[in-house]
């Protein structure tokens, strides 16, 4: 029953490890991502006419 548990423990740890990485590069890509559209924005500003 123990070997159970830890075996289960031990799968659900990996997991979180692993959603945990895929969330940080996400969050990273997306940073940069936001960031060059920001570029983008603020260097084609005296192109914008109204």
């Amino acid at each position: 029953m123990e070997e159970k548990t830890y075996k289960i423990m031990n799968g659900a740890g990996a997991m979180s490890i692993a959603v945990g990485v895929v969330t940080l590069v996400t969050g990273i890509v997306c940073g940069i991502l936001m960031v060059i559209g920001g570029a983008k924005l603020l260097a084609g500003k005296s192109k914008i006419l109204f």
